[in-house]
């Protein structure tokens, strides 16, 4: 996966869509910065940042994705390969369904998947840095810039949907002690069933996690 890293953008994301519509799309890319200025998080909502953090957007053929996983959970997908590879770097962060990462109760990043067409776009960021009492810290030692080269390492790798899911199974249960945004409503997770696809059932409605 070729990188280009930028000094400062307003958003990974907004800028890695912009190349792709200027540029074309040859193979996997993907932008890193450690200042977003604009950040996108879920919902359209705004990433709030500092500098000295973990900004990252790639791109990526649907046709490299393993053809056991749906599209809809791509979110767990990518999150979870980091969220791995933190947790062997002795990481105590953990997966908040469907793609927010979390050291005990409190956020210290997420991410966000959108499709355009053929192509996926993930959106990554981690907090390096306490924002504010809200949120806290990567609780380990290690840059950015290493963490990008040992992320896209596993990233290429392309782990089938089975080998994630068999292990996020194990630490669902963390999340029902939280809420999750279902139809732009804040509803308890606590009764919340996980099912093989990545989905959700709650409230006796399915849900999906791409956002």
């Amino acid at each position: 996966m070729e990188i280009l890293y930028l000094k400062s953008v307003d958003s990974t994301h907004r800028y890695l869509q912009e190349y792709i519509k200027n540029n074309g799309y040859i193979s996997p890319l993907a932008i890193f910065t450690s200042n977003q200025t604009n950040g996108i998080g879920s919902r359209d909502n705004l990433w709030h940042g500092e500098e000295g953090n973990f900004y990252l957007s790639f791109v990526i053929s649907k046709d490299k994705m393993p053809q056991d996983i749906q599209i809809q959970s791509l979110s767990i997908y990518f999150s979870f390969i980091l969220k791995d590879l933190l947790k062997s770097l002795n990481s105590n962060v953990w997966l908040k369904w469907p793609n927010d990462f979390y050291l005990e109760d409190k956020k210290i990043g997420g991410t966000i998947t959108t499709i355009s067409k053929d192509f996926i776009y993930c959106g990554i960021g981690i907090n390096f840095k306490n924002l504010s009492n809200e949120f806290k810290s990567l609780d380990i030692n290690i840059s950015n810039i290493e963490l990008l080269d040992l992320y896209i390492i596993e990233l290429e790798k392309y782990p089938s949907w089975k080998q994630i899911f068999s292990k996020y199974s194990i630490e669902f249960h963390y999340s029902k002690k939280f809420y999750a945004t279902v139809d732009n409503e804040k509803v308890s997770l606590k009764n919340s069933i996980l099912n093989d696809d990545g989905s959700i059932q709650v409230d006796n409605k399915k849900v999906f996690s791409l956002r």
